[in-house]
């Protein structure tokens, strides 16, 4: 369990919206989080239990279905899913498309699709990545071509969390490919509607429990209503959203380190070897000391960062920072306690071993690390 009696970010309404993730966490995914590992998928169902219990999407306001609640809620749940060692997308959805939805979305769309996601009914996906396009979204080639009062779509796009369970994804676009990222735009297509179809389910390294997919558009009409904010404005939304989608980065890294970390120190402390426990040897407690120094100067800084977003003054070179080196972080404790675990260390039984795996795209997803130092290097 994560120890937060030295947390500086939250207060007494978050600490018991925290028991309620616990609890609810306890009951509906921890005890299937091997069966969404061999499914590669977290069920509809779980997803609706979720919602019930109010915590998906908590900053939705009250007239949009939610509770009206601030990020930190956000932040609650995405620790304790990542300390869990659950890769479900909540967090996709509760940090990043329900943003889109809320300040982009006219009263219509608002009112069509927020209630559903914040109960569970509706779950959604953001498609940018493409096969030639990743971390420079400017390059992407789906395009909507005006038809009337249509849009007509083609392209494809891969890698895409929550892709199989998608009943509505965020589709960026060219809907004028001479104007390059002026001429991008956020489009929503619905599930079953002509022309989409969902891929296959990806073979990942890690983050088996999650859905990520490929998606294709083939002359897939919708209306020009569908879009999402203005037209041609797609590259500007994208980039607006950057700080908050990459602190919910960081904030999922962190838990995950601490994890690793507490995994480590049980597992040493139990294992002998050479007639004492591993704990004893110098070089385990002198590694483990380093990583909680680490650890230490992490969540004082997450919180730092989360305050600054509560007041919206975290910026975007401030937060890709923060996904830069909480991840790095992250992979150091995870390989450093995967090590001190020995030969078990890379066993499945263990949860370190899950925990190794679904860290290492974290330094690649919401930017690559490689990319966060660009973005850093510009303020400079």
């Amino acid at each position: 369990m994560l120890d937060t009696s030295k947390r500086f970010a939250y207060n007494e309404d978050h600490a018991m919206f925290r028991d309620t993730v616990r609890k609810v966490f306890a009951q509906h995914l921890e005890p299937h989080l091997d069966d969404h590992e061999k499914n590669g998928i977290v069920p509809r169902e779980t997803w609706k239990a979720v919602g019930e219990a109010g915590l998906l999407c908590p900053t939705v306001k009250e007239e949009n279905g939610g509770l009206g609640l601030d990020f930190g809620y956000c932040a609650i749940v995405g620790e304790e899913l990542a300390y869990l060692g659950s890769a479900a997308g909540f967090t996709l959805q509760s940090d990043i498309t329900a943003n889109y939805f809320e300040r982009l979305g006219t009263e219509e769309q608002r009112q069509k699709y927020l209630p559903g996601m914040v109960s569970g009914d509706i779950i959604t996906a953001i498609a940018m990545t493409e096969p030639g396009a990743g971390s420079d979204l400017q390059g992407i080639r789906t395009t909507a071509k005006s038809d009337g009062d249509d849009f007509i779509i083609n392209g494809s796009k891969t890698y895409i969390t929550n892709g199989q369970n998608a009943d509505c994804v965020i589709v960026v676009a060219k809907t004028d490919p001479s104007m390059g990222a002026k001429g991008t735009s956020l489009i929503l297509v619905d599930d079953g509607t002509p022309g989409f179809v969902k891929g296959r389910n990806l073979d990942k390294i890690g983050q088996h429990g999650a859905d990520t997919s490929e998606l294709f558009f083939e002359d897939v009409r919708v209306p020009k209503s569908n879009i999402l904010g203005g037209e041609g404005r797609g590259f500007i939304h994208l980039m607006e959203e950057l700080p908050q989608e990459r602190l919910g980065i960081a904030v999922g890294a962190q838990a995950a380190a601490q994890r690793a970390f507490d995994e480590a120190v049980n597992f040493t402390k139990e294992r002998k070897a050479f007639g004492q426990t591993v704990f004893e040897f110098q070089n385990t407690k002198f590694t483990l000391a380093d990583l909680k120094a680490d650890l230490q100067v992490g969540w004082a800084h997450l919180d730092w960062a989360l305050l600054r977003h509560f007041d919206k003054e975290l910026t975007t070179d401030e937060a890709s920072a923060a996904k830069l080196w909480h991840t790095d972080l992250q992979w150091k404790a995870v390989d450093t306690a995967l090590q001190l675990h020995g030969g078990a260390g890379y066993m499945n039984e263990y949860a370190i071993a899950r925990l190794w795996r679904d860290a290492r795209v974290t330094r690649i997803f919401g930017g690559t690390n490689e990319i966060m130092k660009e973005v850093i290097s510009r303020s400079i």
